[in-house]
This record gives C-alpha cells, sequence and structure tokens, in this order.
C-alpha cells in the first residue's frame, strides 16, 4: 500500500470525525499496489448514515479536511449508505481488491 502510516491514520480519523466512528474506509486502486507509482488516493466509506443530504455535506467537509491534512492531491471518494436505490459494480469492487484502512 502507498500511504504511509501517518496518511492512514489521518484518513481513518478524519472519515471518522465527518462520517461517524461506525465508518468504514477502504483505499482501492493504484494506491494499493507497491509496484505502481502516483495516482490519486481512491477510498470507499461505508456510512450507516441514511439522509442523502448528510452524507454529500459530510463527503465535501473530509475532501476539504483531507486536502488541508495531507495537502494537495486528487482524491475520489465513493459513499455506500443503506438507502442506496443501486450500487455501481465499482463499490463491489472497490471492497474485494481494496485495503480496509
Amino acid at each position: 500500500m502507498r500511504l504511509t502510516p501517518a496518511q492512514q491514520a489521518t484518513i481513518r480519523s478524519t472519515v471518522a470525525e465527518t462520517f461517524g466512528e461506525e465508518a468504514n474506509v477502504w483505499l482501492f486502486g493504484s494506491r494499493v499496489d507497491d509496484n505502481k507509482r502516483g495516482g490519486d488516493i481512491d477510498l470507499l466509506i461505508e456510512t450507516q448514515q441514511a439522509d442523502v443530504a448528510v452524507i454529500v455535506r459530510a463527503e465535501m467537509a473530509l475532501l476539504t479536511k483531507l486536502q488541508m491534512k495531507l495537502g494537495e492531491q486528487k482524491i475520489d471518494v465513493l459513499v455506500d449508505y443503506p438507502t442506496r436505490q443501486y450500487t455501481p459494480a465499482i463499490f463491489t469492487i472497490a471492497k474485494q481488491t481494496g485495503i480496509q484502512l
């Protein structure tokens, strides 16, 4: 995994701060492969929050806080929640190929 322990801890704590302690987070994509270089930080957040407006605010807050804490980087976030009507295949792929932080 191409994130330092400090970066991993920052991501975990910031997700908990914005989505709640019960939220889970996975790193997926090229950052999971130690042999690759560069690449954005792809995160899948799994929350028990059901209110879409609250989820959108939390996602924006998460991105802002991570930029401030990790520095300017390309960060992509997917959010899975219980009231989602349709779950794209990328969510399953992210869980299967990613690393839970």
